[in-house]
């Protein structure tokens, strides 16, 4: 237990202390004009208030994430709390933070524009479609999990009524919904009760944690062996697995979303930092108490609680069964919003995303619903398309384009520390984590099955060298452009 109690005072101490280096760093401007105010378009471009802008920003970011990461995660063992601090507050933190404020001093564009202003017009290119590609992956993987999750809970017969693709149906009708209307009507009123929900129902599992008999895994516990049932390597598989609990490439393609409603710089930190370090606290709870559930199970003679936990199958069913074990029909019902209302409110705005970058390379206008929903209907109808996919391979891919994306951004945030005279020292800040991500994201595809499947030794090899050439190229157009 000391380690987990030892992981979330870092978890705080990290917002407050690095969390205001980064902040600095970047050098906000309380008098800067807002893109919420210079293009308020009654849409997209919206005034609203720091804490409703918060909880959208957190659920935006989280969904199941945190949740389904963690309970995965973990089983790898204590170093899972390691990446979770570390990715939290030196890499995922830092890089939607610099994400946000940079989609700010920009008057708020999306995504691949920021990527694309920072690192040239053929990685625009790329990022647009890279990125398009990753938000209709979430949009896909998010309309299957919760329909299937649906339909174990309400259908009971042969029929269409209730059925999985009943349920698809029907989210997808409020993908559509959400991602037309204006961010104010339905997301803006929506996400904060949501999100709100998440939030109470990790307090309520936190204190499960602390209450309840069982194994909590501890730094002492061999913490550089991975401890995996199946004796997956360590890196860069929990890299990859615990994604929006540590760092994810989607945020990126959240927080231009929010940057467009925020009304001054400095809220920028609790909502862009914060939010990510408030789904940091979130992975860490769940990665606890997964593991300490599950060795409160019977299971058998000699069976470790990893051994347990893995043998107890899709993490929807062990949010289900701790919700109901630990927090009774409250958890029941806040475990439904988790694994259900979560992954909807992920999908929705990935598709709102989408859009935004389709409107912002096309330049093409998007205050009439018509105008809207041309941009749209090519993007979910590829979306439709994917969901026949096999889910296991389509949450694969989803997993690590979302962790390359993150490494484009932290490379453009790197490079727009550089050209906006912040100078070399403080560009490590964002530099450092890109290298780092880097490596995960080269070495997973090189050694993965549904990569280049080359030994291991290889494969982190090159994303060794990968990196190192990457920074080296970085140093030298600096110089250049001196």
């Amino acid at each position: 237990m000391t380690s987990f109690v030892v992981s979330l005072i870092l978890l705080l101490f990290g917002y407050v202390v690095y969390g205001r280096v980064v902040e600095n760093c970047f050098g906000i401007d309380e008098s800067a004009k807002m893109p919420c105010f210079e293009k308020r378009d009654g849409v997209d471009y919206l005034p609203m208030s720091a804490w409703r802008v918060f909880l959208i920003q957190f659920l935006n970011i989280a969904g199941t994430g945190p949740i389904f990461g963690a309970i995965l995660g973990v089983l790898y063992g204590p170093m899972a709390y390691v990446w979770i601090v570390l990715g939290c507050v030196f890499a995922g933190a830092v890089h939607d933070y610099m994400c946000g404020m940079i989609c700010i001093r920009k008057g708020g564009v999306s995504l691949p524009e920021i990527i694309g202003d920072e690192l040239g017009s053929v990685m625009r290119a790329v990022m647009r479609a890279f990125s398009l590609l990753l938000l209709v992956l979430v949009g896909a993987v998010f309309v299957t999990t919760p329909a299937a999750l649906l339909e174990s809970m309400t259908h009971s017969g042969e029929g269409f009524l209730f059925s999985q693709w009943f349920w698809v149906i029907v989210i997808f009708l409020y993908f559509v919904l959400a991602t037309l209307l204006p961010i104010d009507k339905l997301i803006g009123k929506v996400y904060p009760l949501f999100g709100m929900a998440l939030l109470i129902m990790a307090v309520g599992i936190g204190y499960g944690v602390f209450v309840r008999e069982g194994y909590v895994p501890e730094f002492s516990d061999a913490l550089l062996l991975s401890h995996h049932p199946d004796g997956l390597p360590m890196f860069p598989m929990l890299c990859i697995t615990i994604a929006c609990g540590a760092i994810s490439g989607f945020h990126a393609t959240q927080s231009p979303l929010m940057a467009r409603c925020l009304q001054n710089e400095r809220y920028g930190r609790p909502i862009f930092y914060g939010a990510m370090i408030t789904e940091g606290i979130v992975a860490l709870i769940w990665a606890a108490a997964a593991i300490k559930f599950a060795d409160s199970l019977p299971g058998e003679t000699g069976a470790t609680a990893y051994e347990k936990l893995k043998g107890l199958g899709n993490p929807a069913i062990v949010v289900n069964m701790i919700g109901q074990s630990w927090m009774g029909t409250l958890g029941a019902v806040l475990a439904v919003l988790g694994v259900v209302a979560a992954p909807i409110t992920s999908g929705d705005t990935a598709f709102r995303s989408a859009r935004l970058i389709i409107a912002d390379f096309m330049h093409f206008d998007q205050r009439t619903f018509v105008k809207r929903m041309l941009v749209c209907l090519p993007v979910f109808g590829v979306a439709a398309t994917l969901m026949f996919m096999d889910f296991n391979a389509l949450w694969r891919y989803f997993a690590w384009t979302n962790q390359t994306l993150a490494m484009f951004m932290l490379w453009a945030a790197t490079v727009w520390l550089l050209r906006n005279k912040r100078g070399r020292l403080v560009a490590q800040i964002c530099a450092l984590p890109a290298m780092f991500m880097t490596i995960v994201s080269i070495s997973y595809i090189m050694h993965a099955p549904e990569g280049f499947s080359l030994p291991y030794g290889v494969s982190l090899t090159t994303g060794i060298i990968v990196a190192i050439v990457a920074y080296c190229v970085l140093v030298y157009k600096k110089q250049q452009n001196n």
